[in-house]
């Protein structure tokens, strides 16, 4: 998440750098408020900040005519309203590419198609689990049949609640009830060498269950270790939340790793137990810093998408309206630094509601 130096503005007396850390860290542009800059302006703040990733949730296309000659690296979604009519037959895979991949290509750097998010057996989304692998497989057909086969990853983004363990994160396991639904996509990521996209939120578990969870642990400042899990040990609940993840993933059976891209992760300043300024900028400091170091069970580099680059007033509940980096003037929440020394440091409060 970034945001401008603006005297007088900053809200947060902390520096948050990530010199090193632009290759893997991308930001997520949300679009639901009715008060947000124009795409062109937005655009002009990733730029401005350094920031080479983004995530954008939908083709919209004036977001996309913004993107063009940018040079940002874009994670292009394809809308959960729009899963079951792709997979019900080629010719809307290839409208669907040429209209928002093909018409925009090379000017607009698109890495990935991402085919839903978030989509599960237990939610809302049910009812498109069923055609959730059919629509990736014509999108990935479609791209091979307009030449870009070789540059765009297909894939999608779920979330944590296909787990049904997760504690330790050596034991990670996906529900047995979700099987059905998870394997045939993992089987598919794995056939065509793509990552699976991963929404992970510490602040969530952290506020559900705040008795269990500390807040040094959700924050990635836990002085010793926490967790002792075999010869890994864990000082931050993100990592002990995608580890857990990774051997779910190698419990299935299938050929080959599958990486991870962490497509979205925040922390909310406001609207919820927990949520203040200073915890998130504390979270976010760290999990760019730590974006370079990898977890106890995968070091190296994450790619991670931090959510969202603007407060988006139309979302709910309260508290999903406050993850922005940026307020929808585009004055920064908090103070990041793209382009200073490795050895500033953040000292913020941690302010818990316990």
């Amino acid at each position: 998440m970034a945001a401008i130096a603006v005297l007088g503005l900053l809200l947060v007396a902390s520096s948050i750098d990530i010199t090193g850390a632009d290759e893997s860290i991308g930001v997520c542009y949300g679009m639901l408020g009715n008060n947000l800059p124009s795409h062109d302006e937005v655009v002009q703040l990733y730029k401005s900040r350094n920031i080479k990733r983004l995530r954008l949730y939908e083709p919209n296309h004036g977001a996309l005519q913004a993107l063009r000659g940018s040079n940002i690296e874009v994670m292009l979604g394809v809308p959960n309203s729009d899963v079951k009519h792709i997979a019900s037959g080629m010719q809307h895979a290839r409208w669907w590419v040429k209209q928002n991949v093909i018409n925009f290509w090379p000017d607009v750097k698109i890495k990935y198609i991402v085919v839903g998010n978030g989509i599960s057996p237990f939610t809302g989304t049910s009812n498109i689990t069923s055609d959730l692998v059919t629509s990736m497989r014509e999108i990935h057909d479609a791209i091979y049949f307009a030449s870009l086969g070789y540059n765009i990853n297909v894939t999608t983004s779920i979330d944590m609640t296909l787990m049904g363990n997760s504690y330790p994160p050596s034991q990670g396991s996906f529900r047995n009830d979700a099987r059905q639904f998870v394997d045939p996509v993992v089987e598919f990521l794995r056939n065509t060498r793509a990552p699976l996209l991963l929404n992970i939120h510490p602040y969530f578990s952290y506020s559900s269950n705040p008795g269990q969870i500390s807040l040094p642990y959700a924050l990635f400042t836990a002085p010793n270790v926490v967790v002792q899990d075999g010869p890994y040990q864990y000082k931050n609940l993100f990592d002990a939340m995608l580890d857990s993840v990774y051997a779910a993933l190698d419990q299935l059976s299938g050929r080959g790793f599958l990486e991870i891209v962490v497509s979205e992760t925040g922390w909310p300043s406001d609207g919820a137990f927990g949520a203040t300024t200073d915890n998130a900028a504390t979270y976010l400091k760290n999990l760019i810093q730590h974006a370079r170091e990898g977890t106890p069970r995968k070091p190296g580099p994450i790619e991670t998408y931090l959510f969202a680059m603007l407060d988006e007033n139309n979302k709910h509940p309260e508290v999903e309206k406050h993850f922005g980096l940026f307020f929808p003037n585009k004055q920064p929440k908090y103070q990041l630094n793209f382009g200073v020394s490795a050895e500033t440091s953040v000292t913020a409060s941690l302010k818990s509601e316990m």
